[in-house]
């Protein structure tokens, strides 16, 4: 077999491990296709991005990369993305505005350098590079609305309708941006300019404006609307993000389906996933040398902390390995002990056999830290595992996790289904579907990880 034909062999056994969430296998046998075939782009980029992930070093293997696939952009962002997990942001930041000073549209390029910049302490002049680029291309649409969210994710509504303002001087009035001026009026709470700007929007809705017809109308106190809207996306792809407000419309409404959406506190459990003391406390020194980070990336939920990138569960440390098997043990009890199935609903309709990590990350809190209320839209269920916490957090329920409280920018009053105060060595499950979000703490260090699953197979 020629040596090309062999590495695609290898290639091949590599998506089969990386399939079943064997990452070290997938590493092994992607070595082995780029020992046969040395000057393959494909597999100089995969070999790196599995050194990456595995949370080994892999800025070099991605140089090498860039040199054989230059004109591929995610080599180049990923490249970047590595020297910064190894401590280079300096060079991540330099590599990054030098591509995208020849190409300012490569709309991915200029998210990442953002999100670089703001986590590596610069809250202020993170999307200097949007400013710029829309200096040199006015008309980029993709441009302005890229540089918009970035701002409307910390909240920042002068500064995002200063932008809107500006596109539009350079645009027109162009749907996207109604579509986006009616976002930020309800998001910044004009509930008359939004409930107009919405009506004057005809024809087939986008994700992105359903949501905010949804969202308005629950600020609206209008339930009814809220609920009516919601309901026929649970059978799109949009399932995943409406289902919780579908609680809230129904909760307000006094309806029992919300009971029977995730009311249940058997939808919700605190296990205990046998980790000794030892080992919490050598997981705890591991996971603050990965928290590397001065801010929280731009579109993450933390606040007063930080968030790690990549899949922590799936990286090469043994450590890790450990807690992976027996955190997955103990979601496989839980969902063995869940009622049974039903159809009709989101997480008790889904497959029970096999379980695979989505996503997986750790949060590091300070003084005053909190995760705003938030769902995951992508999982089935969601867990998180506390490590280490404050010796006095300060009055209940400080720390604490909230279960089923919607985001207070809906204006709805809500009580949560539960608040489960951390305990260390301790793992939480509930539905993914689930508003949830953490209260602040006095003082101290909250440090956890949190991951999602979701079903492989009936």
């Amino acid at each position: 077999m020629a040596a090309a034909d062999e590495a695609e062999v290898w290639r091949d056994k590599a998506r089969a491990a990386r399939a079943v969430q064997d990452m070290a296998g997938a590493d092994r046998a992607i070595a082995e296709a780029a020992r046969l075939a040395p000057s393959d782009p494909l597999t100089a980029f995969l070999r790196a991005q599995s050194a990456y992930e595995l949370g080994h070093p892999a800025a070099a293997l991605f140089a090498d990369a860039v040199r054989l696939w230059p004109e591929n952009p995610d080599v180049l962002r990923n490249h970047a993305l590595a020297l910064a997990s190894e401590g280079q942001p300096a060079a991540a930041e330099a590599l990054l505005a030098d591509a995208l000073s020849t190409k300012p549209d490569w709309l991915d390029g200029q998210r990442v350098l953002a999100s670089l910049r703001y986590s590596h302490g610069d809250a202020e002049t993170y999307d200097s590079g949007f400013a710029n680029a829309v200096k040199a291309m006015p008309r980029h649409q993709g441009l302005w609305l890229g540089w918009f969210t970035l701002r409307a994710q910390q909240r920042d509504w002068p500064a995002a309708r200063r932008i809107l303002d500006a596109a539009a001087a350079q645009l027109g009035e162009t749907r996207a941006l109604a579509v986006t001026r009616a976002f930020l009026a309800s998001e910044c709470g004009d509930l008359v300019e939004a409930q107009v700007r919405l009506a004057a929007l005809t024809g087939a809705d986008d994700e992105f404006l359903a949501l905010c017809r949804i969202r308005t109308a629950m600020r609206a106190g209008q339930p009814e609307r809220a609920r009516a809207l919601a309901l026929p996306l649970t059978a799109t792809r949009l399932a995943g993000q409406v289902w919780p407000y579908l609680s809230t419309a129904w909760r307000v409404l006094g309806d029992p389906l919300a009971a029977w959406l995730d009311g249940d506190p058997v939808l919700h459990g605190v296990l205990d996933p046998g980790l000794s003391g030892a080992e919490i406390t050598e997981l705890a020194a591991l996971l603050r040398g990965l928290h590397t980070a001065s801010l929280p990336y731009a579109e993450q939920t933390v606040r007063q902390g930080t968030q790690t990138d990549r899949s922590i569960l799936l990286r090469h440390e043994p450590l890790l390995g450990t807690v992976r098997a027996r955190l997955m043990e103990a979601v496989r009890d839980f969902v063995a002990m869940l009622p049974p199935p039903d159809p009709r609903h989101p997480v008790l309709g889904r497959p029970r056999g096999g379980l695979q990590i989505s996503g997986s990350w750790s949060v590091r809190l300070g003084a005053g830290g909190f995760n705003v209320t938030h769902s995951h839209p992508v999982g089935w269920l969601s867990a998180v595992l506390y490590v280490a916490l404050p010796a006095d957090p300060g009055a209940a329920p400080a720390g604490g996790l909230h279960l089923g409280a919607p985001p207070p920018e809906l204006g709805v009053q809500l009580e949560p289904y539960a608040v489960i105060p951390p305990l260390a060595g301790q793992l939480v499950v509930f539905p993914s579907i689930l508003w949830h979000g953490t209260y602040p703490f006095a003082a101290g260090e909250r440090l956890n990880i949190a991951f999602d699953v979701v079903p492989t197979s009936a």
